[in-house]
């Protein structure tokens, strides 16, 4: 494990923030507003590190559990010889630094019959893990798209135990559904990656760019924009559903670029009954990663769009959104890489609370699996 330290950033921001919740992003409650971020320190796990045999990575989903560990979900499908699966890890650091990661345990994701996903075949694409009531977790699937209807799997939400059994599916919207990837319905792997539990326990899932029927695809030119959903944790139903817009690309990739730049809603972290620290990570082929974190809000003149069939050019108003902090490619020393989760960390000595991001390193060579803590700084 390769661990390297960071000069402490401060950075003063407008926003808002959470009280500490003790067991993960269920328990975050409102508190005072943030008024800055400070980088306390990054730490790497790199690519190709095995643990009890198996490849670490995938990094997709983060949430701190009530003991202080984490749970960790990997974004692997199968298809490549290696089942879906999630992690707990401990994450140290102190408040000058010194973040260090450790690797405790790895499980396999259960289906209904108790059996795991199959390693040859992909099924599924997990990519958020949050920590639900009573200590069970909620895990989301981006699904898999073919363009045959047997090899096609849907997008959902489930609860499950920290063994990895299977409790029960959530009533997804059929909007999120892949139907043929071009005139509507989810576009491919650009569905469900940012996951968040409220304290009152609501759900809230996301697609990570727009739905085919509500409009193109984040440009360079234009945003996006996406459905959160908010899920009753009681019936398992869908309750509301609000647009969040995300703004245009903000780096092109090289001329040469084997494909084009993006940008997505890549998590969202509970931070109040209907406040959420929102994850927007855009990436340009041979440039980098953009990170912003981003405070946003549904609040009563929020309108619940999921009787609105199409979001192209239809009145609405979407939740709120206010910039906190933008890590452009290299932020303070630390080469940014392909964060795609969030969550709260410990309370400082000082009472400061903390937030983790971690990386997708796509099991790649050139990657790494990143994890980044800011202290929180609040009135």
């Amino acid at each position: 494990m390769a661990v390297s330290r960071v000069l402490l950033a401060l950075l003063v921001l407008a926003g808002c923030g959470g009280s500490d919740g003790g067991g993960g992003s269920a328990g975050a409650g409102a508190g005072p507003p943030i008024v800055a971020l400070r980088l306390l320190g990054a730490a790497a796990i790199p690519t190709g590190t095995l643990f009890e045999g198996v490849e670490f990575g995938g990094i997709s989903g983060l949430d701190r559990a009530a003991d202080g560990s984490y749970w960790a979900l990997s974004d692997e499908r199968g298809g490549d010889g290696r089942v879906p699966r999630f992690y707990n890890l401990s994450i140290d650091y102190e408040a000058s630094g010194n973040v260090s990661v450790q690797i405790n345990r790895q499980t396999a994701m259960l289906r209904e019959d108790g059996s795991a996903f199959p390693a040859a075949t992909r099924t599924v694409d997990p990519e958020a893990i949050r920590v639900a009531a009573g200590g069970q977790l909620y895990w989301a699937s981006e699904g898999n798209w073919d363009a045959a209807a047997a090899r096609r799997f849907q997008p959902f939400v489930r609860q499950m135990t920290a063994q990895g059994a299977f409790v029960r599916e959530f009533a997804i919207p059929a909007i999120y559904h892949y139907v043929d990837n071009r005139t509507q319905g989810a576009r491919n792997n650009k569905v469900f990656e940012s996951l968040a539990v409220a304290p009152d326990g609501t759900v809230y899932v996301a697609n990570e760019d727009a739905l085919i029927e509500d409009g193109p695809s984040a440009s360079l030119q234009a945003g996006s924009v996406v459905r959160v959903t908010a899920l009753d944790p009681g019936t398992g139903q869908a309750r509301a559903q609000y647009a969040y817009e995300l703004p245009k690309i903000p780096v092109d990739g090289k001329p040469d670029a084997a494909f084009g730049p993006d940008n997505g809603l890549s998590d969202m972290l509970a931070a109040g009954p209907r406040q959420f620290i929102a994850v927007e990570r855009a990436f340009a082929f041979g440039v980098g990663n953009t990170i912003r974190l981003v405070w946003t809000e549904i609040n009563d003149t929020t309108t619940d769009v999921s009787r609105i069939a199409s979001l192209v050019e239809a009145k609405y108003t979407p939740m709120s959104r206010r910039l906190l902090l933008e890590m452009p490619l290299r932020y303070q020393g630390v080469k940014l890489d392909n964060i795609e989760a969030i969550t709260w960390g410990k309370t400082l000595p000082n009472g400061n609370r903390t937030l983790v991001l971690a990386s997708d390193n796509n099991f790649s060579a050139t990657q790494t699996n990143q994890f980044i803590v800011l202290e929180v700084l609040a009135n």
